[in-house]
């Protein structure tokens, strides 16, 4: 897969992304990821990426001018736009799945008041949002996102399986799970895991993920 990042924080990538289940994914060529900084298709002499909003309001918007020079610059045929923006739809794990199937994908990170509604309409093949909240800019996003979609890919966990029985996976949160000792300080495992009855183990399992997702996260029955 391969993944560009247009931000103006290039250095916010360089920790997160060069550690763990990324860092492995990234040396064995599962993914290519690219950072690019907006400032460097910015042409004068203070790399302004910024202006204020026509009609007035409070911030500053990212300008179309760098970006559609830096997309143009940037993306392929192939490639797939996102805007990352709290007014773009929820990002969550059937997002992942759909992205983990895009081989060639472009995050443009927001900041300021967000974007001159011109690179929505013309560049932007979907928009996306982590949450509820407004953060100062898409770097996190963009972070999270990378994260949630390389896991998914082929090859980059140890066993693929494991994606497949997490939190959202089946639309249920996960069930508990215990590991040695079977006591500790008096709390015991449930029995029906040491049982070694499979059949009991999953149907134990189901159960509990509904039932913990009921109480927990209504809103995924």
């Amino acid at each position: 897969m391969k993944i560009d990042v247009l931000t103006l924080f290039p250095g916010m990538f360089a920790g997160p992304l060069d550690e763990s289940i990324i860092k492995r994914a990234r040396q064995a060529g599962l993914l290519e990821l690219s950072i690019y900084n907006l400032r460097d298709y910015a042409h004068d002499r203070h790399k302004t990426v910024d202006d204020r909003p026509f009609g007035g309001g409070p911030g500053m918007l990212l300008k179309p001018e760098p970006i559609f020079e830096a997309v143009e610059a940037i993306a392929r045929p192939e490639t797939r736009v996102i805007l990352l923006s709290p007014s773009g739809r929820p990002f969550s794990q059937r997002v992942a799945r759909e992205l983990a199937k895009v081989p060639d994908m472009l995050l443009i990170s927001g900041h300021y008041e967000g974007f001159d509604e011109r690179i929505r309409e013309q560049l932007a093949d979907d928009e996306l949002s982590i949450g509820d909240y407004v953060l100062t800019n898409g770097a996190l996003p963009a972070m999270v996102m990378i994260d949630a979609v390389t896991r998914l890919l082929p090859g980059v966990l140890g066993d693929d399986d494991s994606a497949t029985e997490e939190s959202f996976s089946n639309g249920l949160l996960e069930y508990p799970q215990y590991t040695r000792p079977a006591e500790f300080r008096g709390m015991k495992v449930p029995e029906v895991l040491l049982s070694g009855n499979h059949a009991e183990i999953a149907k134990w399992r189901a159960e509990i993920a509904r039932q913990r997702t009921k109480e927990r996260r209504p809103d995924l029955l």
